[in-house]
This record gives structure tokens, sequence and C-alpha cells, in this order.
């Protein structure tokens, strides 16, 4: 399928040991807004142009539940419009993360591509990347006319 049927990688789903946790802290820290909540173990959250799921692993999975020592996606990715915006983000949540459950994982850096980022971390130790990225930051997105 070439790149030119879809419109890009915008929906993530992550499953959560702690659904009420994992929702506080990407409503609060990152402002999602909850789209659709069909029941107790599932909630989906948009910015605007995307979506993202959050599904509470089910109690008879929960108890053997051992996650790996790393995790097989090394990370997901919010866009910011400039570096500026990274390093205002990054004061931002870096004082709440903790109360939230999170950590920050690696510190605000320049990358040889031109990309500006940090890294944190989700109650259950997901990466995200708060990532300036010059080719597709100053794209223009219209909320709900995708």
């Amino acid at each position: 399928m070439s790149a030119s049927l879809h419109r890009g990688l915008r929906h993530v789903a992550l499953r959560a040991t702690n659904l009420a946790r994992s929702r506080s802290f990407y409503e609060q820290l990152l402002g999602m807004k909850v789209v659709w909540e069909p029941d107790l173990d599932n909630v989906y959250f948009s910015s605007g142009s995307d979506n993202f799921a959050l599904h509470q692993i089910p109690a008879s999975e929960l108890a053997s539940y051992k996650p790996l020592t790393g995790q097989l996606l090394d990370h997901i990715g919010v866009i910011l419009e400039s570096p500026e915006a990274v390093d205002r983000m990054y004061r931002e949540v870096e004082p709440r993360l903790l109360e939230l459950g999170g950590q920050v994982v690696k510190l605000p850096k320049q990358h040889r591509d031109g990309s500006y980022s940090f890294y944190f971390s989700d109650p259950d130790g997901n990466v995200i990347q708060a990532l300036f990225e010059p080719s597709i930051s100053r794209l223009q997105w219209v909320k709900g006319k995708e």
C-alpha cells in the first residue's frame, strides 16, 4: 500500500496495568480529550488529529502479567511545532511527571537530523518522545477536518 492511500500512522493503542492511573496521566499531562469510553476497561482519546486508546489488562491476565525488562515498542511520540515548544513542554511536564506515575527518560537534546526532543515515560513504562521534527512539525493541522 502506498503512502498516498492512507493518512499516516495516527492510531496507537496501549495496554494499561491501571487504567485510571494511565487515564489521569494522559489527560492531565498531555491534555488528551476523551472521544469514546465504551466501557470501564477501554478509553479512546484524541488531540484533534489522532486517536489514542488505553485498554485495561484484564484481571485474569493482570495477576500473571510480568513486563519485559525492556519494551518491544521503542517509543511513541507527540509532535511539537518548534524546539522552543519542546523546551516549554519539558519545563511544564517535568515537575508533574513523578506525581502522575511517569519519569524523565532523556533530557532535551538536539539530534543530528535537525530534530529536537526529550523522552519521558508513562505509568506503565511506555516511552514518549516530545519531538520537533523539521519535515513534519511545520505541517498545518486543521482540528476536526481530517
